[in-house]
């Protein structure tokens, strides 16, 4: 039987058991010998981070080929409305590649939201919204660039779901293991 580990990464740590520079790594966290992470997300992004020990499940989960869609929740510097998404829907050119549409909607703060140690910068002037984005793909920093170019910089950035698999209650450092 595979093992599955459903990870509530927090902020600073990195997709990798071994700590580099100021980011702690994944044994900081977690003591399972054998597991690694099927996919990746950014030392400053939090959020579900899948492990298992089954190569072809990892490769699964991880390969863009099986368009496993990655839902994001953002929080956001600016007030965007319906047609400023819109650049986001229709897939948006960010140099080195055009990502794919985007199913993309504004929501309130997502319930349960943990604060972020340490907390984002704020600026008075400048309000801040959330959004959540569903994504296919997973190329380098794509949310936080696809944000950007849409004028809305990305201040924090939570992965909510992978597929069918949800963060759910668990809290930064938790995890849970589901039979697979």
């Amino acid at each position: 039987m595979s093992r599955l580990i459903l990870f509530n990464k927090p902020y600073g740590v990195l997709s990798q058991f071994t700590p580099e520079g100021r980011w702690q790594g994944l044994r900081d966290h977690l003591d399972l010998p054998g597991v690694y992470a099927a996919g990746r997300l950014d030392a400053d992004s939090e959020g579900l981070l899948i492990l298992t020990d089954d190569g072809a499940l990892q490769s699964r989960i991880a390969d863009p080929r099986h368009k496993l869609p990655k839902t994001y929740w953002a929080q956001i510097e600016g007030a965007p409305d319906e047609a400023a998404l819109e650049p986001l829907r229709h897939g948006v050119d960010l140099g080195d590649f055009v990502t794919q549409p985007a199913q993309v909607r504004i929501i309130d703060e997502p319930a349960g939201l943990w604060p972020r140690n340490p907390p984002i910068r704020a600026r008075q002037t400048i309000p801040t919204h959330w959004i959540e984005l569903v994504i296919t793909e997973g190329k380098n920093r794509q949310v936080r660039r696809m944000t950007a170019k849409a004028g809305f910089p990305t201040l924090r950035l939570i992965r909510a779901a992978v597929g069918d698999w949800t963060l759910g209650a668990l809290q930064p450092g938790e995890w849970k293991e589901l039979n697979v």
